[in-house]
């Protein structure tokens, strides 16, 4: 419950924006968006007024209709992929922690790592950490890191080896990244196996196995999904069989739900 009465004006424009955004030929009255809205036409043409004045709506004075200015855009140039996936993720998540038990994360590219923006961790009883959103994980030795970089373009992926060759990710990484036959393996690999895994690669990690799938729409990559697991009680063999499959479940499903936003943002 908030303690923060309704802005009953804000709501009321915000419900002639989607209105007048749901109209077929993009453009309608105010008595148009009344019915629409279930609001009286007064009230509807005072609203309209106000998005006039801050330039979010502009009237056509030859039919006294009204259109959606292309400053509306300016209000969803902060929501990124990374967002809008960090949005849809947490109920295919949960619906796979209740499948699978071990903990999860969702991670998404920040520079040279991957930083995680949703997880399972304090949810599933056999979490090992809690505190884990806006943790960094290396590219080139978590499961996470792995799945993303390998599923990149070429070009991206050449981007991100820049970053770690001069030193960005740290010594080892600063190794692996100068390492062309350790690259091409790693990417020949997982690509092969469909996901990717780490198993005690992490230094900080070292007892914690994990598998992941890349995550991605309209042929772009742009996150990645694990499980992860203690290799005292699940060998690799094992954990592929069991967690790969769901893996691949969830990121299926995440993927609809990506390309059917992001549709319906361009009609």
């Amino acid at each position: 419950m908030t303690k923060y009465a309704n802005v009953r004006g804000l709501a009321r424009g915000l419900q002639v924006l989607r209105a007048l955004n749901a109209m077929e030929n993009g453009r309608a009255t105010s008595q148009q968006l009344s019915d629409a809205t279930g609001l009286h036409r007064t009230t509807v043409r005072r609203l309209l007024e106000t998005l006039v004045e801050e330039d979010l709506v502009r009237r056509s004075a030859s039919d006294d209709s009204f259109r959606l200015t292309l400053n509306v855009r300016t209000l969803s140039e902060g929501f990124t992929d990374d967002e809008l996936i960090a949005t849809i993720a947490p109920p295919v998540m949960g619906q796979m922690m209740q499948r699978v038990v071990w903990p999860s994360d969702l991670t998404t590219p920040d520079g040279e790592a991957m930083i995680i923006r949703e997880t399972t961790h304090r949810f599933s009883p056999l979490s090992f950490h809690r505190a884990m959103v806006g943790r960094r994980l290396p590219m080139l030795l978590t499961a996470a890191g792995r799945a993303y970089f390998s599923n990149c373009p070429e070009a991206q992926r050449e981007d991100i080896l820049d970053m770690l060759r001069a030193g960005a990710g740290g010594e080892q990484q600063q190794k692996l990244a100068a390492d062309a036959a350790f690259i091409r393996n790693l990417v020949r690999q997982t690509l092969a196996d469909g996901f990717g895994s780490n198993h005690g690669d992490w230094a900080d990690q070292r007892k914690i196995g994990a598998l992941a799938v890349a995550i991605g729409a309209h042929s772009r990559v742009i996150a990645s999904l694990n499980v992860i697991y203690l290799e005292q009680a699940i060998n690799p063999a094992e954990a592929a069989r069991r967690f790969v499959p769901e893996l691949q479940r969830a990121a299926q499903e995440m993927e609809a739900a990506l390309e059917a936003a992001e549709d319906g943002t361009r009609r």
